[in-house]
């Protein structure tokens, strides 16, 4: 099984490279947790709530982020979701801003394979609301996923993805036009029953922040998903 080496060394140099200047950034160490349950709501619809904790050694406990959606299959492939999203933002446990979002997706479920490396991905559109801030910013946020079993027939998957954040317009709290920071993640999938799923690993977060350091957020990252 040579190939799950070299895969693993790839996807984890890809993400080294698709960080440029992490050695010149402004480094945090933080830890992310997240539950997703999604549940069937009819032939072809589909519900799906997720939330995530987030937290890091330089802000402390900053983020409870909850996301509801719903979806209709029009296939095996594709799936067109809308949402909402409430997003508490934190400085050490006190709260700092309300962030509200209307979200838009297409999700593309296995849409290729390269041998037994299966990929999945999204286009998602948001947009972004502040409490007491002016003005709305558009968000265009693409995203890709390669999944490969670790040996033939088994369903623990080495997972690598990436999501890139391509801001549209700027805003009061939304400062670059363009790709303002992008997400690389290399881990494990593994099932813990027939419903529910964990997903563990190491995430680069790197932000672009024109006229000072990037930043680059080392994440620990537990997500589970539950499928009703």
């Amino acid at each position: 099984m040579r190939i799950l080496p070299c895969i693993f060394g790839a996807a984890l140099a890809a993400t080294c490279m698709l960080a440029p200047g992490a050695a010149r950034a402004d480094t945090d160490t933080q830890g992310w947790g997240g539950l997703t349950v999604t549940a069937k709501a009819g032939p072809h619809w589909r519900v799906s709530n997720e939330t995530i904790l987030r937290t890091g050694n330089t802000r402390g406990f900053y983020e409870l982020e909850d996301n509801f959606m719903v979806g209709y299959k029009l296939d095996k492939t594709f799936t067109v979701w809308l949402g909402y999203t409430h997003d508490p933002n934190y400085l050490h446990g006190d709260f700092a801003v309300m962030e509200r979002r209307f979200r838009q997706q297409v999700s593309f479920d296995n849409f290729a394979h390269l041998g037994p490396v299966r990929f999945n991905g999204r286009m998602r559109l948001e947009q972004r609301w502040r409490d007491n801030m002016p003005g709305t910013g558009w968000r265009l946020r693409p995203f890709i996923k390669a999944s490969l079993p670790v040996a033939k027939d088994s369903k623990v998957m080495i997972v690598a993805s990436h999501e890139s954040f391509i801001d549209l317009n700027k805003t009061i709290f939304q400062t670059v036009n363009g790709e303002e920071r992008m997400r690389n993640f290399i881990g494990v999938n593994a099932p813990i029953t027939k419903t529910l799923s964990v997903e563990a690993g190491y995430l680069n977060q790197h932000g672009i922040r024109p006229g000072k350091l990037d930043s680059s957020d080392h994440v620990a990252s537990v997500a589970l998903t539950l499928a009703l």
